[in-house]
């Protein structure tokens, strides 16, 4: 059997002593954890390592015994540490030894208990793996450690092996507390024997974290609490919160607030990540959104917008009134239904005359409104993008009903066409069965569809032509939006913690490991050095990556260009939850 010793860095020069770690089983390994120096007394040992027990639930014992030989002789050590056996006895025991001023290192499992031949202990062929006791107790591995269930037929691989040296090391962190300056019984060696890492910055914003995360939770629970007031379910204010990506926004921004200053505990690695990159996200688009606030106050750049967007508005509404008179003529050379072609395009132009006035009406009132839209960007970059598209949402209100009105009579000319179609081969849409049956027609009934047939033909490349320049036009602006949406959504989901994370402490993130050969000499314990393979940046992105408000695509390529085709009405950036029409 090759056992594996797990021994950490920190405790190569340490003093002679016991072995403290954790054994492990299923996978032939013992963790060391910290070296028990001399002189100590067995008793006061044992009651440390029950009380660590109690509170780390971890089977925290002696495995063995450590010697290094530098300023103790050689003779006499030796028999004082085998004799320890008997007072901590472990199944197996493990004597691990470093000779003075040189390399060399010996290590041997014995077994007392039941030796291989009378009189004799067994033993066993060692491995020692050298591990960095403070990057494995920081770091996180992924996926998450489950070990694999013997019931269910799973075999143990090394994974679940590397999850239980994680977990151990983690869970002793009650080992770690005392270092060599305690005034303690029992003197230890581990990562922070020379002392206990801390920060005063860090401390004081734990000890004044506490109150005002409660504080700020109170708030934020009276802001919920007003925002259920059954005043906001009032038609129409529930369906106008459901179309503004402002609304989305706010709401979202309300949840992040909720989740990170919420004085619960996080119970898991995961939700401590979810909450440090929330809050890091948070912040990062308040900051994004002064840097906003103050370009727009300054220069009187708000004046300078206000002036410049009623000259675009009215140069917007002039392209587009000379688009509806080139498709009232002879676009490119077609032969359009005139009757229809001057319907539409009169129907259309007075449509713009009616924004066009709109416009003027609002123009007073623009300067102002762009005031408070600058202003909301002190609640984040973010606030300010969705109440942009929002804008431009009504700005183009007049292209969006152009397209509505299109998409409306060329689907009914499709659909009309394709049942007359069926007409023609004999055949009816059954509603009930949702298939295409059989039918017979009588000649009154065929001479109709005839006509009908005809008439529909001849409308529709009229009907179609417009549909298209305005089916462009629609695209073009939820193009526009969508590019806002996802910077949105990019902002609000990007993991910046997680990412600043793997760039400056990579193993805190932790893939896997890998092993690096020390020492490979006959006669001598093979010696591994475990180094931690970091998280890829893609695996980070996809595992913390934080839920958004966004908006989404809800169709593929083909779906989207077959609505286009029989000119059913798109929503290509619907928000989440949203049921289509």
């Amino acid at each position: 059997m090759v056992l594996k010793a797990f021994f950490p860095t920190c405790c190569a020069s340490a003093d002679s002593g016991l072995l403290v770690g954790r054994w492990v089983p299923e996978q032939s390994s013992a963790v060391v954890l910290a070296v028990v120096h001399f002189p100590f007394i067995p008793i006061q040992v044992k009651q440390l390592l029950a009380q660590v027990q109690r509170t780390s639930q971890v089977d925290v014992t002696v495995l063995g015994t450590w010697c290094h030989h530098q300023q103790e002789p050689e003779e006499g050590l030796g028999h004082f540490l085998e004799g320890l056996s008997a007072i901590f006895t472990h199944e197996p025991w493990l004597q691990l030894c470093r000779e003075k001023g040189s390399r060399i290192w010996s290590f041997k499992a014995m077994h007392y208990q039941v030796p291989a031949v009378p009189g004799t202990p067994s033993e066993d062929h060692v491995m020692l793996i050298f591990y960095d006791q403070r990057k494995v107790l920081l770091s996180w591995l992924h996926p998450p450690a489950v070990l694999p269930d013997p019931q269910a037929g799973d075999a143990t691989v090394g994974a679940g092996g590397l999850a239980a040296i994680f977990d151990t090391v983690a869970q002793s962190e009650v080992l770690f507390c005392g270092d060599q300056y305690d005034e303690g019984p029992v003197r230890l060696s581990h990562w922070q024997s020379e002392g206990m890492e801390a920060s005063i910055l860090v401390e004081l914003a734990k000890w004044a974290s506490g109150p005002v995360c409660l504080l700020l939770a109170s708030l934020l629970s009276l802001v919920s609490a007003a925002s259920a007031c059954r005043l906001w379910r009032l038609w129409p204010l529930p369906f106008i919160g459901s179309k503004l990506s402002t609304c989305e926004q706010v709401r979202h921004r309300l949840e992040q607030l909720t989740l990170v200053f919420s004085t619960e505990k996080a119970q898991s690695p995961a939700q401590l990540m979810r909450k440090a990159n929330t809050l890091v996200s948070v912040l990062l688009d308040v900051v994004l959104g002064l840097l906003l606030l103050s370009w727009l106050h300054g220069n009187n750049r708000i004046g300078q917008l206000a002036e410049a967007l009623v000259p675009v508005a009215d140069h917007v509404a002039e392209e587009l009134q000379h688009l509806l008179q080139w498709l009232m003529g002879a676009p490119a050379g077609l032969k359009m239904n005139r009757a229809l072609d001057q319907v539409l395009g009169r129907f259309f132009l007075y449509h713009i005359h009616l924004w066009i006035s709109y416009i003027h009406l609002m123009s007073p009132f623009i300067e102002r409104i762009l005031w408070h839209v600058g202003l909301s960007a002190c609640l984040g970059l973010t606030v300010a993008l969705s109440i942009l598209s929002d804008i431009i949402a009504l700005l183009t209100f007049h292209i969006y009903c152009f397209y509505v009105y299109g998409a409306r009579l060329y689907c009914l000319k499709i659909y009309g066409l394709s049942s007359l179609w069926r007409l023609f081969r004999g055949k009816k849409w059954n509603v009930l069965r949702q298939r295409v049956d059989s039918c017979s027609y009588d000649l009154d009934q065929l001479f109709i569809g005839t006509l009908l047939f005809t008439i529909l033909v001849f409308l529709l490349p009229t009907t179609a032509l417009y549909y298209l320049v305005f089916t462009l036009l629609r695209l073009l602006v939820v193009t526009v939006q969508g590019l806002i949406h996802l910077l949105v959504d990019l902002i609000n989901s990007l993991p910046l913690y997680s990412l600043g994370l793997r760039l400056c402490r990579p193993y805190r993130l932790a893939a896997g490991v890998k092993f690096q050969v020390l020492e490979q000499e006959a006669g001598r314990p093979l010696r591994l050095l475990m180094q931690i393979n970091p998280l890829p940046y893609s695996r980070v992105v996809h595992t913390y990556r934080l839920p958004s408000c966004g908006c989404h695509p809800k169709h593929s390529w083909g779906s989207l260009c077959r609505k286009l085709f029989f000119g059913e009405l798109i929503y290509p950036w619907r928000q989440r939850g949203e049921k289509q029409d």
